[in-house]
């Protein structure tokens, strides 16, 4: 039973992984301002020790520094490649009985290595030093709305994106054809076909029924990617794809969007992805590989290409 369960979170983890993992892709209006509109003031419900509050506060002070010497691109690798060799461990946003913000630097999925580097990059972005200033962006990256509850944790990829987009973090990259030359149409029920494997569902049908209303919303939906046969090192690639945008590896497993998230980087040889990997070969952590992306989906038949986005910095 252990590993039944292992095997459906980590699915659908963000990436996703997880993480989170969920998707996106409704676009509604976007504000044109270089950072985040302000929305009012979140409060999250985590734990605050002094230790997090130095670790938080510690890094935010070695990165603000550098906020007008980097570029967007080489901010976000700058704070990607900070969590290198950080234990990727599954699940970690799942060990409370009740929905609590879960702000944890020592271990990752994919989509939670994805969030923490979202949200230093965007405190950086705004001068912001402070755990609260932390807590407050995390919060609004993992939950729609930035409203704390299980059912609106982003699970699948496709809602976490839709939502970020909505909120003025990022835009999903979903043209020209080529590279976009493939469209998927969304059939995402995995967690309410599956709820027995998820503890926040099992015994509470009301969640089951919001979470299956979202499924159910998002389904039909058709949305564009780039089939892995484009993912070459090629310059039309180099000028669509840029390093520090958010990568979703696209599935055809059943009621899935996608299986795993990582951040864009281009080395000479072709597109890599840092990411936190469950696999041994990677140590089970937090990489920036040696393969290409493109040699790594060679190995994975049920990944078939790859969506991308972008933050708004």
């Amino acid at each position: 039973m252990k590993r039944l369960y292992s095997a459906v979170v980590f699915l659908i983890m963000l990436v996703a992984c997880n993480a989170k993992a969920p998707n996106p892709e409704n676009h509604p209006k976007q504000t044109t301002t270089s950072v985040p509109q302000k929305t009012k003031k979140l409060q999250p419900k985590s734990v605050k020790s002094n230790a997090l509050n130095a670790q938080v506060e510690r890094l935010l002070a070695e990165f603000l520094p550098l906020k007008d010497k980097l570029t967007n691109e080489e901010l976000i690798l700058k704070v990607a490649r900070y969590f290198i060799g950080i234990p990727y461990v599954a699940h970690t946003l799942d060990r409370n009985p009740n929905e609590q913000l879960v702000v944890n630097l020592k271990e990752m999925d994919c989509t939670t290595y994805l969030e923490n580097v979202i949200a230093i990059v965007f405190c950086v972005k705004n001068s912001q030093s402070t755990l609260q200033d932390f807590t407050n962006m995390l919060q609004k990256i993992r939950y729609q709305g930035g409203i704390l509850a299980y059912e609106n944790r982003l699970h699948y990829y496709q809602w976490w994106v839709t939502d970020n987009e909505k909120m003025g973090f990022l835009t999903e990259i979903s043209a020209p054809n080529p590279p976009f030359a493939a469209t998927q149409r969304l059939k995402i029920n995995y967690m309410s076909e599956n709820f027995m494997a998820y503890d926040m569902l099992k015994n509470n049908p009301e969640r089951i029924a919001k979470v299956k209303k979202k499924e159910d919303a998002t389904n039909g939906k058709i949305v564009n990617y780039i089939p892995k046969s484009e993912i070459k090192n090629t310059q039309l690639l180099r000028q669509i794809i840029h390093d520090g945008d958010i990568i979703a590896l696209v599935t055809n497993k059943r009621n899935l969007d996608t299986t795993h998230l990582g951040i864009a980087v281009w080395h000479k040889d072709g597109l890599h992805l840092l990411n936190a990997s469950s696999l041994q070969k990677n140590k089970k952590a937090v990489v920036e590989p040696t393969e290409t992306l493109y040699d790594y989906l060679k190995t994975r038949p049920y990944n078939i290409g790859i969506r991308v986005a972008r933050l708004k910095l």
